[in-house]
């Protein structure tokens, strides 16, 4: 059964660190409240360059959880189906 995902790249100036950070640890306790896993990559050469990504087992939980998002601005057109690849 695929996964579903999707992803939203920020940059990230130095002084707004703290606060973005505490945005993140929200959005995460959200997602895994409903049903999403969540993940958070910083580019290692560029500090402040960041990508979230935002998975679930099927794309209703996914959508949902976007649509319902209090604090995330996500292109829910843009939702990635994982792909079998052999």
């Amino acid at each position: 059964m695929p996964r579903w995902l999707t992803l939203q790249r920020s940059i990230v100036p130095a002084g707004d660190r703290k606060k973005f950070m505490e945005r993140l640890g929200a959005r995460r306790t959200y997602y895994e409240a409903a049903g999403c896993r969540f993940w958070v990559f910083e580019e290692s050469g560029l500090p402040g360059a960041v990508i979230e990504f935002v998975e679930a087992a099927d794309r209703e939980t996914l959508l949902s959880a976007l649509t319902s998002a209090p604090d995330h601005v996500v292109d829910a057109a843009r939702i990635y189906q994982e792909m079998e690849t052999g």
